[in-house]
């Protein structure tokens, strides 16, 4: 079996347990699993407050894995207060129901781990797409963040030696919009760790997804 973290697209593949990416306008809950949240490239202030009431909405569906994807981007022109306020939000919402986050984070790492720590936040949360060097993996790490590989593993070798570094329990793979499979994916890892990748994930994967 393989564990898909995040996607956009449902394979309808009964090897693969996937959850798909949703937004709280646009929601398909017949969906196996999914996650849904205000991503930051589509934050919209006069209708916010609506999605924030509809994804409190799934949150309580059990089908409703995560919530996700939200976070910081500081290479958008929404300014990274309104992001702040918004991501905030949807955080608490997730503590509130005791749903792990996935996290969409561009250039903002130091804001979401204090976020994180001033929130006191119990939940997982769930760095998607990494693709850093090894110190900002270390610092994620040590603030008890979990980071998905996915597209940039498979583009860029460098970050192989990033995931060889990262704590086996920390990590989760996924395919966000590419092309290649999630099989693709775990084939990569799996030649990079030289461990049993498959049972690692899905160790990860019952553990923070309550599965």
């Amino acid at each position: 079996m393989y564990f898909n973290i995040h996607t956009h697209s449902f394979s309808n593949n009964d090897e693969i347990i996937e959850l798909v990416n949703q937004y709280p306008n646009d929601i398909d809950v017949s969906l196996p699993y999914f996650t849904v949240g205000i991503h930051p490239w589509y934050i919209n202030e006069d209708t916010f407050l609506d999605e924030l009431a509809l994804i409190e909405k799934y949150l309580q569906l059990p089908n409703c894995k995560a919530l996700g994807e939200c976070g910081l981007d500081k290479r958008i022109e929404t300014s990274l207060e309104v992001q702040k306020k918004v991501a905030i939000a949807q955080l608490l919402l997730a503590e509130k129901y005791k749903k792990p986050v996935i996290l969409h984070c561009v250039a903002a790492y130091q804001e979401v781990i204090e976020i994180k720590n001033k929130l006191q936040l119990t939940v997982p949360l769930i760095i998607h797409g990494f693709s850093k060097n090894e110190q900002v993996a270390n610092s994620l790490i040590k603030n008890e963040f979990y980071l998905s590989f996915g597209k940039y593993l498979l583009r860029n070798p460098e970050l192989g030696n990033v995931l060889k570094k990262v704590p086996l329990n920390n990590i989760f793979l996924e395919t966000d919009t590419i092309n290649e499979t999630i099989v693709d994916v775990y084939e990569k890892a799996q030649s990079i760790l030289q461990v049993d990748v498959s049972k690692i994930i899905e160790q990860n994967f019952n553990r923070v997804f309550n599965l």
